[in-house]
């Protein structure tokens, strides 16, 4: 869905809440489709990754205003990769990185996940899955990462999804670490079966 209350061009923001950019405040041009994940939503997330962050490499596959990449890195990740259609947003997403002085931290790919998923890529620690809802894009394109081979031992997989939404199909070796709902989104946090994690 587009960001309510706002008018096309209306610039809006969202707000870096932990770690070395705590309280930065970054702006976006919402567009169709563009909903970023909520400061509610976004706390209770991070505080599950809190444990992984430092030195792993993340990939925010439907990125938007880049607010789950741009979070993992300023608590502590150590890469990211931002991938989405709009190259809009990932201009936008390219001038937070400098004004954050984190350009040598990120990359930033034009095109679909799936498209992005068939390049040979170093194997990624957090990925998070976030797509506009209404698209049914989370099922396919959890397929693609695992037929890819693209997690590390310990990967841990963020979906974000509507709770309203088709039951989702994902790989079995995906196993339910962390869920919780939060108004019509249901947030859920996966682990790769190849490792175990400490609760």
């Amino acid at each position: 869905m587009s960001a309510t209350g706002t008018r096309a061009g209306q610039q809006r923001q969202v707000r870096i809440i932990g770690g070395r950019w705590r309280g930065r405040k970054l702006a976006f041009t919402p567009a169709d489709g563009l909903r970023p994940t909520g400061d509610r939503i976004r706390e209770t997330l991070f505080n599950w990754l809190a444990p992984y962050l430092v030195g792993a490499r993340c990939a925010d596959l439907f990125a938007g205003s880049g607010a789950l990449g741009l979070e993992a890195l300023s608590r502590g990740a150590l890469h990211c990769d931002f991938v989405d259609t709009s190259t809009a947003a990932l201009a936008q997403i390219q001038e937070h990185l400098a004004t954050l002085d984190a350009q040598d931290q990120a990359s930033c790919y034009q095109g679909t996940a799936e498209q992005f998923l068939q390049k040979i890529l170093p194997p990624y620690d957090i990925v998070f899955i976030d797509p506009p809802f209404g698209l049914q894009l989370v099922t396919p394109v959890s397929a693609a990462l695992a037929k890819a081979q693209l997690l590390s031992e310990d990967a841990l997989i963020y979906i974000e999804a509507a709770v309203s939404g088709p039951v989702l199909e994902l790989p079995p070796e995906w196993s339910l670490h962390r869920d919780k709902i939060s108004g019509g989104v249901a947030y859920r946090l996966f682990k790769s079966a190849k490792g175990a994690l400490h609760s």
